[in-house]
């Protein structure tokens, strides 16, 4: 077996693809219709939509019986983004590449692929738009036209998803607003000589509300903490949902003291709105708070303090129940 090999420029692809907010969870509908119509047009088990990130090939849509991740190293999609055309191996077992791949060889027995290599607008190949069969078959030239025009209205949407600042269920910034934005607060801020301080905030036991209640009721979950961040913080602030149940919220002209003191108050409103008992799961969350060394930080170091501060402060509580 041949593992697909590192793209030259795969620090960059990486940057690109998590800043595109295309790995953001969530149902993706737009993808969804592809690969229900790949799937009727080109009649086969399966068509999906994949992501390639470090070490995994991620499954943003499929229709057909599909896992949610397949390791790169032995995925065939990993190979497709080497490639600026459409990968098409007619039988897998005749291809010294992937004959004694596990999902060749062993289960699920994929005998054909095809695969179209998805890029961003930058040129960054991030996935794939693939064809999977359990028998071997033909690929004319009139079939590689269809796909092509297919990987054409993918690339598409992920231009739109990329171009997108906001999170579509709460309302708030995503994390490329954030990262649009958030040059933009500090070099204003060391400007005008100012203090900027970044909350991170967590939510505690969200898997058991989506486990217990339902996604449904998750996002609800979701919904209200944004609801509560509004009414608890200034306009000024930006409040950015990370993905999952992770947020944050840049603090203008806030100093380390400020923050924390801004945190504690949305502690407070969470506990009256909880109290309130309007659901049958109750809000909790961590939360750390960083401020910006405008001599020594840069962006990466002041998530990962602000974030490392959130996780003890879970690390804390999981000690004391």
């Amino acid at each position: 077996m041949k593992s697909p090999e590192i793209p030259a420029n795969e620090k960059e692809r990486l940057d690109a693809l998590r800043e595109s907010g295309l790995l953001e969870p969530g149902a993706s509908p737009a993808f969804d219709r592809l690969t229900r119509l790949a799937k009727r047009v080109f009649q086969v088990p399966l068509a999906m939509v994949n992501l390639i990130d470090e070490h995994t090939l991620i499954v943003k849509s499929a229709d057909g019986n599909a896992p949610e991740t397949v390791p790169r190293n032995i995925s065939f999609c990993g190979h497709t983004i080497l490639s600026e055309v459409p990968l098409v191996v007619g039988d897998m077992l005749r291809d010294d590449r992937f004959a004694d791949n596990p999902l060749v060889a062993g289960e699920p027995g994929v005998r054909f692929y095809a695969g179209f290599p998805l890029r961003l607008r930058d040129g960054a190949s991030v996935g794939s738009l693939c064809l999977i069969d359990y028998q071997p078959r033909e690929f004319s030239a009139a079939d590689l036209a269809v796909l092509s025009d297919l990987g054409a209205l993918a690339e598409d949407e992920f231009a739109a998803v990329s171009a997108a600042t906001t999170d579509d269920l709460t309302g708030l910034f995503n994390r490329r607003g954030f990262n649009q934005f958030v040059q933009f607060t500090l070099s204003s801020a060391r400007r005008r000589a100012e203090p900027l301080t970044l909350g991170w905030i967590d939510l505690d036991h969200f898997k058991s509300i989506n486990d217990l209640y339902g996604h449904e009721e998750g996002d609800k979950a979701l919904k209200a903490m944004a609801s509560l961040m509004r009414a608890s913080f200034r306009e000024a602030d930006l409040l950015v949902r990370f993905g999952g149940d992770e947020f944050a919220v840049l603090f203008a002209d806030t100093d380390e003291q400020g923050g924390w003191i801004a945190m504690h108050y949305l502690s407070g409103q969470v506990e009256s709105y909880n109290a309130r008992r309007l659901h049958p799961w109750a809000l909790a969350f961590s939360w750390g708070v960083s401020e910006f060394d405008h001599q020594g930080n840069d962006v990466q170091q002041w998530l990962k303090c602000a974030d490392e501060k959130m996780y003890a402060m879970k690390q804390q509580r999981r000690l004391e129940r």
